[in-house]
Parts: structure tokens; sequence; C-alpha cells
């Protein structure tokens, strides 16, 4: 009997690169914008596949017929012509020409439309009434307002899922980025300057969030969570925040200024009237504590 013969090392490296590739690959699909988790980031998830899917229309048939060619014109097929003095077909020039078009046509349809189906600023169609929440991108931190509950958080973003988010965003110096990759529908913060979101998450679960813009030393560490609740639980969320304490005025938003590293959440149970507003507009004098909420 013969010893069996133990695989080459090509054919191992082979194999570990196609197993670590399919790793890779089924990981991926299981966060960030190939896993939505609402309306828009479902809605990118289907331009992405449609601009992937007419793009391969193209890729593939130049791969495969550049083999074919290649095999067809090999040295020792007799049958194959070669014609040195072949200058012009219109034929193949009408080809040559039309699929880059069409391609080109396919995918400026689908980037109209949907840069008008999901333009950040419109709303949900959604028959629930929507979740207003104010958010401020500092360095290196994400403060969230929640206007109508009187509270706010720092670092964690807790929502009832299934309801409507309508975002209002600014930036305490540099430009930022906020962006929840399974949400979808990232948007930039400017100093001085008000932009407009709406999202959903469409069940309870947590969702990283991230800067999406490169803002200084502290830039890599500028996430948060977003926690996705049930409405009850989103409710005891703001009682219990309501009774923990904290006021969130002038003061205390001077010391979040100053720069420094995401370190944890932290809760306010009130915040200063109209702060994001006069933030938004660079001013921060003569802000005062909201009354009863």
């Amino acid at each position: 009997m013969h010893a069996a013969r133990a695989p080459s090392a090509s054919v191992i490296w082979l194999r570990t690169i196609s197993i670590t590739s399919a790793a890779m690959l089924m990981a991926s699909c299981n966060e960030g914008v190939l896993d939505p988790h609402g309306p828009v980031g479902k809605a990118e998830r289907v331009i992405l596949y449609d601009a992937t899917a007419i793009m391969l229309a193209v890729v593939i048939p130049v791969i495969v017929l550049t083999l074919v060619f290649a095999w067809w014109f090999r040295a020792k097929n007799s049958q194959a012509r070669y014609r040195p003095d072949w200058e012009y077909s219109g034929r193949i020039e009408m080809i040559i020409w039309s699929i880059p078009a069409l391609i080109i046509l396919f995918l400026g349809g689908i980037a109209w439309t949907g840069s008008h189906d999901l333009d950040p600023p419109l709303p949900l169609a959604d028959s629930t009434a929507p979740l207003d929440i104010e958010v401020i991108s500092l360095d290196w931190r994400w403060l969230f307002i929640y206007p109508h509950e009187g509270i706010a958080s720092l670092n964690r973003l807790v929502v009832p899922a299934g309801v409507p988010l309508r975002f209002r965003l600014t930036s305490t110096t540099v430009m930022n980025s906020f962006f929840v990759p399974q949400l979808g529908s990232q948007i930039y913060t400017m100093p001085n300057m008000v932009t407009r979101l709406n999202l959903e998450a469409d069940q309870p679960g947590t969702y990283e969030g991230l800067s999406a813009q490169f803002s200084g030393d502290g830039f890599s560490d500028m996430r948060f969570d977003l926690v996705s609740t049930e409405a009850e639980a989103f409710k005891d969320w703001v009682n219990a925040t309501k009774a923990q304490g904290g006021v969130l005025d002038s003061t205390a938003f001077e010391e979040l200024v100053k720069p420094a590293k995401a370190d944890g959440a932290q809760t306010y149970s009130q915040v200063s009237e109209g702060l994001f507003d006069k933030i938004s507009l660079g001013s921060m004098a003569a802000v005062s504590p909201q009354r009863g909420q």
C-alpha cells in the first residue's frame, strides 16, 4: 500500500485563503450596511445590490471574453485568423459604446431615484408620531438631547423600536459625520449650521454608531451605541433618567466642550431650554433649565 501524499504548501495556502475569505464575507453580512434594521438602511441595500448587479453585467462578460479570446487565439489553434490589416467595424463599435452608455443610464437612474426617495430631511412615511432628537458632535463625543422629554444622554442613544426618529444635528467645532451603518444615511454636522436626518430602527437591538469624518486625535474612539427598545422600555428609561438627576446647563456644557476622548455614557435629567439652538447659532448666553417635563 502507498502512503497518502500530503498536500503541498500551495494547496494548504489556497485552502487557508479560501476559508478565511469565506468567513470574512459571511461575517461582514451580519453587520453594517449589508445587515440593515430600518426602512432607510434596507432601501440603501437594494440600491447597492442593484448597482452591483448592473456593473457585474459588464465585468463578468469582459472576464469571460478575455479568457475565450486568449484560448481561441492560442498558437496551436489553426482556425484562428490573424488579420493585421483590419481597422474598423461599425457593428462592433456600436456594441462597445452602447453597453457603457446603458450602464451609465441605469446607474444614473438609480442614483437619481434613490437620492430623492431617501433624501435625509424627508420625513418617513409612517403613521406613528416621530421622536425628536437633537445631536451635537463634540471633540470627541456625541451628545443627544431629547427636547420634548427634557433629558439628554452622552455617547448612548436610546430610542423606541418602530418609531420614526427625527434628528437635528450640529457641531461645536469642526465638521463631523453622524452614521449608524445598520440604519443608513450618514450626514454631516457642522458648526453654526443645522442638518436634518430621518431614520428608524424597525426592531429592538443595539446598533453601533460612529463618526465617519476625521476630526482629530480622538476620532477613532468617537463611537456610541444606539439602543432600540420596546415602547414601554423606552418610557421606563426616560423616567429612570429623570430620577437620576444632573443638569445640562451652560456650566456643564462648558466642560463637555473641552476636548476629551469618549469615556462611557452619561445622562442628564434636565436640559437648559433652547440649548441646541444656542449652540447651533454660536451663542451660549443666558440658558436656564427647562421646567417640569
